[in-house]
C-alpha cells in the first residue's frame, strides 16, 4: 500500500495538517492515541470511519518524515 493513497494534506482541511483522506482524522491525533498506548482496535472503535490500512499507513507516514529529517540532517 502506498502512504499516499490513504493520507492527504489539503491547505482546505485541518489547516493543511495530514488526515487520513476523505475524514478530518488528523494524523497527529492517531500518534497520540498510540502514543498513549492505545491498541488499533481502540482507535478504530473510536473512529469506526478507520481501517486498520489506515492506521498502518500513519506509522509508516510518521517513520517516513523522520527518516527524511535524518537523510537531511545527515547532508
Amino acid at each position: 500500500m502506498v502512504i499516499e493513497e490513504r493520507i492527504e494534506t489539503d491547505p482546505e482541511i485541518c489547516h493543511g495538517k495530514p488526515c487520513i483522506k476523505g475524514t478530518r482524522i488528523m494524523i497527529s491525533i492517531i500518534l497520540e492515541w498510540l502514543e498513549a498506548g492505545k491498541t488499533f482496535e481502540d482507535i478504530m472503535d473510536a473512529y469506526p470511519e478507520l481501517s486498520k490500512e489506515d492506521l498502518s499507513a500513519t506509522v509508516r507516514y510518521a517513520r517516513k518524515i523522520i527518516e527524511e529529517e535524518k537523510s537531511a540532517s545527515i547532508s
